[in-house]
């Protein structure tokens, strides 16, 4: 958009908002924006350019797209909406749905069959291995069959082996809260992260507290509740910067650090805080610096490469596709798991997208639905991506595109 073209629009999302009896501040919270950013946008400072958001301010104005700006794309005519199928993580949601250990609390005395911590503790190293992998359907079957374990393994097990088994407790619902968020079931995601945390609480593990935090701030982001993510986020932050500023600190505490800054820059970035996005992703460098590697403690995949990969989906929420993609060519992220190279390809092909690249947006997607078909066919941004590519190209649209978007389920 011009600036002229901003001014215009701008001047016409003001009038709509005030035909409508609305502040800046309520239009705001009906989008899950700030009061600046449509400030900004009213001023012809903030560009919208990408669907998704126009179609955001339109709902938030009840006006159809093309009344709030006459030139956007129309929309095709949708195939038949197909018979919905079940989530890959159904069985798991129905987990944690209830009390995970009824029976225990009513038995007379301790099981006959104390499940082994070592089999358990190469359980939980599956279900992250399946979570990095993004085949959750995998995923669910094997926390159905070790949760109910390892939660009577807490209460009845050895009182030598309980403290590890809270631990590996922690770290399965970590799994599934990473999973959850992943399949948008933030919801379910919340209960997962919360129940993570207690168990680590219980532990004595307290770095792996800080782990369920960041899982549970990522839930919060999912939810659209911003004020909760920075909250949980910030004050975990805190409290590391506080202890790490008193000594050496390790590096699995730089990891989670430096997560909960990314966590911080995505919630500044989601409400068009721009200079704020940019000094988190600032602070998540400079932990990244002093850890200097690539790492994976508590199954983060904090480190350089990562961050990088975080400023890239940054510099898009902030509608910089430019900056994305310069970024993105500076990154080698082969040595990260299929998930994260998978979400990396789909920010890229976000950021095409905006550039109204089609070709080059497709052959991203494509890439990303070859290393995680699971992840590509559940994550919001990349059905909206989808969507957006099918809009544009309307008639145009490549049989690959309409294949895509066909898996994808992105024309319901």
């Amino acid at each position: 958009m011009t600036p002229d073209e901003r001014r215009a629009f701008g001047a016409r999302v003001a009038q709509l908002r005030r035909q409508r009896g609305l502040k800046q501040d309520q239009l705001a919270a009906a989008i899950n924006r700030t009061a600046s950013w449509v400030s900004q946008v009213e001023r012809g400072v903030q560009p919208v350019v990408r669907l998704d958001v126009l179609q955001l301010l339109a709902d938030g104005l009840g006006v159809s797209v093309q009344v709030l700006r006459p030139d956007a794309p129309q929309p095709t005519t949708p195939p038949p909406p197909t018979e919905e199928e079940p989530n890959d993580l159904d069985e798991a949601r129905l987990l944690i749905s209830g009390h995970p250990a009824l029976d225990v609390l009513l038995a007379e005395h301790q099981p006959a069959e104390t499940p082994s911590i070592a089999e358990l503790r190469t359980a939980v190293d599956e279900a992250w291995s399946l979570t990095h992998a993004a085949r959750f359907a995998e995923l669910s079957s094997v926390l159905g069959r070790v949760l109910p374990r390892l939660e009577r393994a807490t209460r009845t097990a050895p009182t030598k082996d309980r403290t590890e088994a809270h631990l590996l407790l922690s770290q399965a619902y970590q799994a599934l809260a990473a999973a959850f968020v992943r399949q948008d079931e933030a919801d379910a995601a919340w209960v997962a992260a919360d129940r993570s945390i207690r168990a680590a609480e219980q532990s004595g593990k307290p770095l792996n507290v800080f782990a369920g935090i960041y899982r549970l701030a990522q839930a919060f982001v999912r939810l659209k509740h911003l004020d909760q993510a920075e909250h949980a986020a910030s004050s975990a932050v805190a409290v590391l910067a506080q202890h790490s500023a008193t000594g050496n600190p390790q590096p699995e505490e730089l990891s989670i650090q430096g997560s909960l800054h990314l966590v911080l820059a995505l919630v500044a970035a989601r409400s068009g805080q721009r200079e704020q996005a940019r000094q988190q992703i600032g602070k998540a460098r400079e932990v990244a610096g002093r850890l200097g590697a690539d790492r994976n403690d508590f199954n983060l995949e904090f480190g350089p490469t990562n961050v990088e990969i975080q400023a890239v989906s940054t510099a898009i929420d902030l509608g910089d596709a430019g900056e994305a993609l310069d970024l993105g060519k500076q990154i080698n992220a082969e040595q990260l798991s299929p998930e994260r190279r998978s979400r990396l390809l789909m920010d890229l092909g976000r950021a095409h997208a905006q550039r109204r690249h089609i070709g080059e947006a497709l052959e991203c997607l494509l890439r990303a639905e070859e290393l995680a078909p699971e992840t590509v066919r559940t994550h919001i941004s990349a059905r909206s991506t989808i969507r957006e590519l099918v809009l544009v190209a309307g008639r145009s649209a490549s049989p690959d595109l309409l294949g895509l978007a066909e898996r994808a389920n992105a024309l319901e």
